[in-house]
């Protein structure tokens, strides 16, 4: 069952739509995935390479840092060697470098209106943008509010957090400027998601989620997915960007991971793997990390089930749309719900592998039909009790 179309998710929270280049942002389209180069943006070479690494593993939105005029006027060029790429400068303080990256062909902007000049230099970066149809991203972060928001609530609150954000809004709404997407991003948790949810219900601009300084890999991916998870089980959230401090790619493959979780995003494989405990009479560890990795170059939804014992096995096995439920040195292959395939423990990868490549093959070409099915004897304290495959 997708527990998504029922009761136990709220409905999506309604917002404008924005385009974003080739891309819809908020409406009813799904939720873009996103992430930022790490590279020097001086360096065209190097940073136009780690773009393309960024897109093969699906990242939809690029995001380039303009710390200095330098950078500045290498976006021309990185936009002449990356025609397709949806790009997005992130800039502060200099609205020059704001008409720089307009110019340069940008597809959206990451600016503060209140923090890029007087009145007029922020009337003349929205008169461009509107021109040339486009939109900018207000970026709240509670390590850098406005220093009259910190004098008057002590510290960053959701409450500063969110009188910032509509103190921007307010700036481009009176220049009649509306494609406008809103972050409201802080490395606590609690703080993040809670300035969301109190923004949430005073605009319908689309929201970009992200938990700011996350951490390293792993910490911070448990922290992306915990705040990030529960907004978006709560229907809020138009865009993601996972910060991480590793290669970004990584962002990429958790943010697609997090959304396949919520059933919100289908992209690649899904690998079920059972924790192992006692019954595990297979190297059950590295059969699985073999098969992810074998595999993280499939672009098709598909759910693998890679399974360690015959309590739950091959329930699960026959769930995924393939699967493998192994016991004492060898392990019976699922298809579409069927018994396909009994091999020995040493077999197992090859052969998964080759169902795998015969079962995206088939998709491909249409054909629906599985394998003939084999029937297992009656259940056993492992899978040794499966018939061999004639």
């Amino acid at each position: 069952m997708n527990f998504s179309d029922t009761e136990h998710f709220p409905p999506r929270r309604k917002t404008r739509a924005v385009q974003v280049g080739r891309l819809t942002m908020g409406g009813h389209a799904p939720i873009v995935v996103q992430s930022m180069t790490k590279t020097d943006t001086r360096e065209v070479g190097k940073t136009v390479e780690q773009i393309r690494q960024m897109e093969a593993a699906g990242c939809e939105i690029v995001r380039l840092a303009v710390p200095d005029i330098e950078a500045a006027k290498a976006l021309a060029e990185i936009r002449k060697r990356c025609p397709d790429s949806i790009l997005v400068s992130d800039i502060h303080f200099q609205y020059k470098f704001a008409l720089m990256a307009l110019d340069a062909g940008m597809d959206k902007l990451r600016i503060n209106p209140g923090n890029i000049g007087d009145a007029e230099k922020v009337r003349t970066v929205v008169r461009r943008a509107q021109e040339q149809k486009v939109p900018i991203r207000i970026g709240v972060n509670a390590g850098s509010l406005e220093r009259r928001l910190l004098e008057k609530y002590g510290y960053p609150t959701p409450e500063a957090m969110v009188e910032s954000a509509l103190y921007h809004i307010r700036i481009l709404e009176e220049l009649g400027f509306t494609d406008t997407v809103v972050s409201l991003k802080a490395s606590n948790v609690k703080l993040c998601v809670s300035a969301y949810r109190l923004l949430a219900k005073q605009v319908d601009y689309p929201f970009h989620l992200g938990i700011t300084e996350a951490g390293t890999q792993f910490t911070g991916t448990v922290k992306s997915c915990v705040g990030m998870g529960m907004l978006l089980a709560e229907g809020i959230g138009d865009t993601i960007r996972v910060s991480l401090a590793t290669d970004p790619v990584e962002e990429v493959h958790v943010a697609y991971e997090m959304l396949k979780a919520l059933e919100l995003r289908s992209r690649g494989p899904v690998v079920i793997a059972c924790p192992t405990c006692g019954r595990l009479e297979v190297d059950l560890f590295k059969i699985a990390a073999e098969i992810e990795k074998a595999t993280a170059h499939i672009k098709m939804p598909l759910s693998l089930a890679v399974m360690g014992c015959a309590v739950n096995g091959p329930g699960e096995a026959r769930e995924a749309d393939l699967g493998v439920a192994a016991g004492r040195g060898n392990g019976m292959i699922y298809r579409e719900g069927k018994a396909i395939r009994r091999v020995s423990e040493a077999e197992i990868v090859p052969a998964l592998l080759e169902e795998i490549e015969r079962f995206v093959a088939d998709k491909a070409a249409g054909i629906g039909t599985p394998p003939k099915e084999i029937t297992p004897q009656p259940a056993s304290s492992t899978v040794s009790s499966f018939p061999i495959l004639k």
